[in-house]
């Protein structure tokens, strides 16, 4: 009992754990947009920042630069040498924006702003009122060493660290505070499938007894119909019933595996089920070929009994079930309602239902799938709706 509630612990934490990696990857995305929006906008203000450190010098250096400008044009006869200072580069241009004289390391000059950084250098530009040398702007130059820029990096990677590990944890108390329900409801679903399952043992096996005992020889037409009837509730609920023992009690027995011939145990499950088939007018269509596979008998039994149980269950009445069956590889196919393209990948999950009118939990195909998993078999799914659907496996 200990073993079977672990087992359904950890069918519970995989789930969870699929649930929370789904919030997570989107939560995760979130923020990381969100501190890399925070990290622009605290990068382009530090940036205006150290600009606006940077215009009162520069503002200084364009007034020195002009007086220079304002006696070279006086004295333009006498002196011909472009003023230089060594503290910063200049260059002036016309009111055409054509260069008049430059000494800028870098010549990408933006006359619509008046201060800015272009590759290493900060530029600022000054607008002249008194045309001394034709001059309109006067362009400003000194070297950026990108000092700012590094303490902005460091502090933008120390605190964007710092908010994604908060985030991250506010993260996961709110991922499992919203699968709290779900949590709940599964472990809910998980002890009733466990209580219902020892409850039915007894009167199920009393019901199959009793009717393997029954002379059908000696009955009615009328009895013997109900009879079939009682049959194939019975066996509806005895292939359910196999489910459940198997989620509950079973799947942590020790394989006994061994090299099974295949078609013997389809030709038995066929004729088991085939009186489920006939209710609802269903053929099988067999063409079975020799064909062997080494597996557990009891799980393989179960992915065969689900996989006929369900062609037969989603069925339309006086449909058919084709089982091909060829060396390493085994097809069974319906006529019925079939599921559409986008919910395939989901037919696998536990408690997963396409079709409310059907009975059942849900829990078939996901034995199936942990089944063959298991054995490294592959499983094929082609279906399309209101046409039918077709499972292979390969092996």
């Amino acid at each position: 009992m200990l073993v079977s509630k672990n087992k359904a612990t950890n069918s519970l934490l995989k789930s969870e754990k699929k649930s929370l990696l789904r919030f997570l990857t989107l939560y995760v995305a979130m923020v990381i947009f969100m501190i890399t929006l925070l990290s622009v906008f605290y990068y382009q203000s530090q940036e205006k920042l150290m600009l606006a450190d940077q215009r009162a010098s520069l503002t200084k250096y364009a007034y020195i630069q002009t007086k220079r400008l304002k006696v070279l044009h006086y004295f333009f006869d006498e002196r011909t040498t472009y003023p230089r200072d060594p503290r910063f580069k200049s260059a002036i241009y016309d009111i055409e924006f054509m260069k008049i004289f430059s000494i800028l390391n870098d010549e990408s000059i933006r006359f619509d702003e008046e201060i800015y950084i272009t590759n290493k250098h900060i530029h600022f530009v000054k607008t002249l009122d008194t045309y001394y040398l034709g001059t309109k702007y006067l362009i400003i130059e000194v070297e950026d060493d990108g000092a700012w820029r590094g303490e902005i990096w460091k502090h933008i990677l120390g605190y964007g660290l710092i908010a994604f590990f908060l985030f991250m944890l506010f993260g996961l108390f709110l991922a499992k505070l919203f699968l709290k329900p779900m949590r709940d409801s599964i472990m809910l679903l998980d002890r009733f499938i466990k209580d219902t399952t020892h409850e039915l043992n007894t009167p199920l096996s009393a019901i199959l007894a009793n009717i393997e005992m029954m002379d059908t020889g000696v009955m009615v037409d009328k009895n013997k119909k109900k009879l079939n009837r009682i049959n194939i509730a019975a066996k509806t609920v005895s292939t359910l019933y196999k489910d459940l023992t198997y989620l509950t009690l079973e799947q942590e027995k020790q394989n006994e595996d061994e090299e099974i011939a295949v078609k013997p145990v389809l030709e038995n499950r066929v004729e088991y089920f085939d009186i489920l088939a006939k209710s609802k007018n269903i053929t099988f269509v067999l063409s079975l070929q020799h064909a062997t596979i080494f597996i557990d008998r009891r799980k393989f039994i179960r992915v065969i009994d689900n996989l006929i149980s369900n062609a037969i269950k989603y069925n339309k009445r006086g449909g058919e079930i084709e089982i091909v069956l060829q060396e390493n590889m085994l097809s069974i196919s319906d006529t019925g309602i079939g599921v559409s393209e986008d919910k395939i990948p989901f037919m696998f999950d536990r408690y997963m239902r396409f079709n409310q009118s059907e009975g059942g939990f849900g829990v078939g195909l996901s034995i199936v799938k942990k089944i063959v998993d298991e054995y490294n078999i592959q499983i094929e799914v082609e279906s399309k709706e209101g046409e039918g659907t077709k499972m292979v496996l390969k092996w």
